[in-house]
């Protein structure tokens, strides 16, 4: 799906159903690898860097704690919107 995409065909899909795999199941990885393709992508425009593996250990109590939600801003008192 990510380096031939144009090579996909219903075969694939009906391959993965007949091999047990839910039609929701299906989606739920297609939109999965879509997603990280496109972050993918967005990273590498932008120049973002992977952490190292000692920032990434340095911040997994919180991604633990919190998940990957975006930690509270305090309120400057302006309208994002």
């Amino acid at each position: 799906m990510t380096l031939r995409p144009d090579e996909l065909t219903t075969g694939h899909a009906e391959a993965a159903y007949e091999a047990g795999v839910s039609r929701p199941a299906l989606l739920d990885a297609v939109t999965v690898c879509a997603l990280f393709s496109m972050i993918v992508r967005l990273a590498d425009s932008f120049g973002w860097d992977v952490p190292t593996w000692d920032q990434q250990l340095a911040t997994a109590g919180g991604r633990l704690e919190r998940g990957y939600a975006l930690p509270a801003q305090p309120s400057n008192g302006r309208n994002a919107g």
